[in-house]
């Protein structure tokens, strides 16, 4: 059975009142008897939930991570961010994954309803502004990662840029026929990169052929995966002529395009966006996304807003820089 306060109260002598006086930096409890319990707590191996804590405190010392699917890579990442503040900061952090199947604004709001966090960072969700507005009615602090919304603080990266400069790369190096692999079009990321995309190749001079914005039939995920990246590609080396090398919108579809090459014989330069953990390893060129970087301020901006709600809402935009590898070289070897 796990150990409970009436045990730590018990071997030490004292009140149940004096042990969650104690777990609550009360200042009224004596140093002797402070110590005495927490020895006792630290050696029955008990620590106090963030709960019940809070129940005291009228705080739950609890934020909650709001995400469409957790088994996405960049999700992972950004989360491995905010995981890491949050334990450095003391706080407990809670995961709500929402459903594809389902109403993701009615998901959103049932859990702001709950209201049981002190706070909300709410992960590549995407509403209207008109949505975003209406959640305002539930007073509490939400911080969005990768969407913006005039109403709320927000942490995010500034895909045109990333997608301008991956496509100015290949037109530098000489490229002129530059396809591009784009995942679901109501995705702000998709479509601010396929815009980033479209305006440089207009301000190179170079016509912006539409047949070359491919996605696959996986919609899964909104696109973000190896299998969408695998129909993309074999659709663009059904093309005639071919492209002479690929923009991918993430690198796990970029992961995807190098297995149908290497399934249909083909190399072509191909660079992804995000950086992933294990993008290294396939010696893939990508425009890098400091992931963990936007879970941690996305923290430090919630943690803020808590403390001060009356503070001026505040945009924090990362801009992605660019990875050379293996991959966008003329000729290379496919992993």
């Amino acid at each position: 059975m796990s150990v409970t306060i009436y045990d730590i109260a018990r071997e030490a002598g004292v009140s149940i009142a004096t042990v969650s006086r104690v777990f609550n930096n009360s200042s009224s409890v004596s140093d002797k008897a402070k110590g005495k319990v927490l020895e006792i707590a630290d050696r029955l191996g008990y620590h106090p939930q963030a709960m019940a804590q809070g129940l005291a405190r009228k705080k739950s010392k609890l934020i909650s991570a709001i995400v469409p699917v957790i088994s996405n890579y960049f999700f992972m990442e950004v989360l491995e961010g905010i995981q890491n503040r949050l334990t450095e900061l003391d706080y407990d952090l809670n995961f709500y994954n929402i459903k594809s199947t389902e109403s993701i604004y009615n998901q959103v709001e049932y859990t702001l309803k709950r209201g049981m966090a002190e706070g909300y960072l709410i992960i590549s969700v995407h509403f209207s502004e008109k949505e975003w507005s209406n959640l305002k009615k539930y007073d509490v602090p939400i911080v969005l990662i990768d969407e913006y919304s005039s109403d709320f603080d927000s942490v995010s990266v500034d895909s045109i840029e990333g997608a301008y400069n991956a496509t100015q790369y290949f037109i530098q190096n000489g490229y002129n026929k530059i396809s591009m692999i784009s995942a679901v079009p109501n995705s702000k990321p998709s479509r601010d990169r396929i815009l980033g995309y479209r305006r440089a190749l207009e301000d190179a001079g170079q016509i912006v052929e539409e047949s070359l914005i491919v996605t696959g039939n996986c919609l899964d995920r909104d696109g973000f995966t190896e299998r969408n990246g695998y129909e993309a590609m074999q659709k663009i080396l059904a093309l005639d002529p071919m492209p002479d090398s690929i923009f991918c919108n993430s690198d796990i579809q970029a992961i995807g395009a190098l297995k149908a090459m290497q399934d249909a014989g083909v190399q072509l330069p191909i660079l992804g966006f995000d950086d992933i953990e294990f993008s290294e390893f396939f010696g893939l060129s990508t425009m890098r996304q400091p992931m963990r970087e936007m879970g941690n301020m996305a923290v430090e901006k919630l943690l803020e807003r808590i403390n001060n709600r009356e503070k001026g809402i505040t945009h924090t935009v990362f801009s992605p820089e660019l990875i050379i590898r293996t991959t966008s070289e003329p000729v290379n070897v496919v992993v």
